[in-house]
C-alpha cells in the first residue's frame, strides 16, 4: 500500500467529538485509507453499497442505531452518498453517542455535501483524498524510479489501481471512465442526456490548459449555456475537473472573467479522449505537463492545508502566466515548460505586480509539487 499524506492528519482527529469525512472520486483509495487507519481496532463497518445496510440507515431512530452500534467505539460508514437521508442518521450518532468515533467516506461531494451540510454543521472534520500524489509515489518507489516513470505518469496518471497493475493501465482507466463518469454521475443526478455529458467531457479534455468559453462549448455540444455551466459544476463537484479563475487587478487589457479547466488526473483525461500514445509522439505534451503540475499543486496545497487563492493570468495580447497564487496579499507566479527555457514569463506582469515569475520544468518540477 502507498502511504497517504492524510493518514497523520486524520489520526490526530480521533475521539475529538466530531465525525471524520473523507471525500473523493471513486477508486482513489478512500476505503483502503480508512481501513488502514483502523487496523487493529474493533470497529463496525457499514457499506453503503449493501442494500441491507442502506435500508437500516435511511431513517432509523436512536434505539435502532444503539442496537446496530452495540459496544463498538468506532463506526465506519463507506459510500455514504448511496444512503438516503444519511446526514440526519450521522447527526444522531455524533450527538447521542459521544464515545463513538464516526468515520464516513463518500465519492460524490455534490450529493453527500447536500445531505450533510446542515445536519453536520460544526460536527465534522472534512478531508479530500485525491489519486496518489507525486510525493506519496516518490516516497513509495524511491526518487530514481519515480523519475524514470515521469512520462508514464503523464500518460496514465496516479490512480492506485493503475500504479499497481503496470501494462493494464489503459483498460483500467477506460473501465473507470465508463463506470464512474458516465454511470454514477448520471444516476446520482438524474441526467437524461448522457451523450451531452460525454461530449462535454471530451471537449474539456481537448481544451486542458486553455481558456474555456461556455458559449463555444454550448454550440459544440448542442445545448444551452446554462446546461453547460451546470454540467461543469457537476463534474467539478464530482472530483473529475477543477477550474482556475483569471487574475486581474491593474491592467486594462487583462482577461478578467475567463476560466481554465483541468482534470484531477492525467490518466482519466487521456482515457476520455482515448489517447495513450507514447509521450514523445504526442502533440499535446504541453497540455499534459500543465495538467499534471496543476493537479499535483492542488494536492499539495490541500494536504498541507495551505489556503491560498489560485489563478492564471493573461492579457488580450496573449501575454500569459500559467499559475499565480495569492496569500495574505503576497503574490507568487510560475510558468510551466517541459524543457528549461531562459526566456521565462511576462515583463508586463512582473512590472505591474512586482513579482518575479519562476519557471517550472522537467529539471526542477519537484520544487513546485513537493
Amino acid at each position: 500500500m502507498v502511504g497517504r499524506m492524510l493518514t497523520a492528519l486524520i489520526s490526530k482527529r480521533f475521539h475529538k467529538g466530531k465525525a471524520i469525512l473523507v471525500l473523493g472520486a471513486r477508486q482513489v483509495g478512500k476505503t483502503t485509507l480508512i481501513h488502514e487507519l483502523l487496523k487493529g481496532k474493533d470497529y463496525l463497518f457499514l457499506d453503503g453499497d449493501d442494500p441491507t445496510v442502506r435500508s437500516m440507515l435511511e431513517s432509523p431512530n436512536t434505539q435502532e442505531i444503539r442496537q446496530l452500534i452495540g459496544n463498538h467505539k468506532v463506526v465506519f460508514v463507506d459510500e455514504a452518498q448511496r444512503i438516503m437521508g444519511i446526514g440526519l442518521t450521522l447527526k444522531i450518532i455524533t450527538d447521542q453517542f459521544k464515545d463513538v468515533q464516526l468515520l464516513v467516506s463518500g465519492s460524490s461531494s455534490f450529493d453527500l455535501g447536500q445531505q450533510l451540510a446542515e445536519p453536520l454543521t460544526g460536527r465534522k472534520w472534512e478531508y479530500r483524498l485525491y489519486s496518489i500524489s507525486w510525493e506519496e509515489f516518490e516516497l513509495h518507489v524511491g526518487y530514481l524510479q519515480a523519475q524514470q516513470q515521469l512520462e508514464n505518469r503523464l500518460l496514465f496518471g496516479m490512480y492506485p489501481d493503475v500504479l499497481n497493475h503496470p501494462g493494464e493501465e489503459g483498460e483500467i482507466l477506460k473501465n473507470l471512465v465508463n463506470s464512474y463518469l458516465y454511470r454514477d454521475l448520471l444516476q446520482l443526478n438524474d441526467i437524461r442526456k448522457p451523450e451531452v455529458l460525454e461530449k462535454l467531457v471530451q471537449a474539456l479534455a481537448l481544451q486542458v490548459g486553455s481558456e474555456v468559453n461556455y458559449n463555444e462549448l454550448a454550440g459544440l455540444v448542442g445545448v444551452n449555456k446554462g446546461t453547460i455551466q451546470s454540467y461543469i459544476e457537476l463534474l467539478e463537484q464530482g472530483f473529475v475537473i477543477f477550474r482556475l479563475s483569471s487574475f486581474s487587478r491593474n491592467l486594462r487589457n487583462e482577461i478578467k472573467q475567463n476560466r481554465k479547466v483541468y482534470f484531477y488526473d492525467n490518466g482519466l483525461r487521456n482515457a476520455v479522449i482515448g489517447n495513450f500514445a507514447p509521450f514523445d509522439l504526442r502533440a499535446d505534451k504541453g497540455a499534459l505537463w500543465e495538467n499534471f503540475l496543476a493537479s499535483e499543486r492542488i494536492k499539495q496545497l490541500d494536504y498541507k492545508q495551505h489556503h491560498v487563492q489560485k489563478y492564471f493570468w493573461r492579457t488580450k495580447q496573449q501575454q500569459e502566466v500559467d499559475w499565480v497564487e495569492e496569500n495574505d496579499g503576497q503574490l507568487k507566479a510560475w510558468e510551466f515548460k517541459w524543457k528549461a527555457n531562459k526566456n521565462v514569463g511576462s515583463r508586463t506582469f512582473e512590472n505591474a505586480y512586482g513579482t518575479q515569475i519562476a519557471s517550472v520544468n522537467r529539471e526542477n518540477f519537484r520544487d513546485f509539487i513537493l
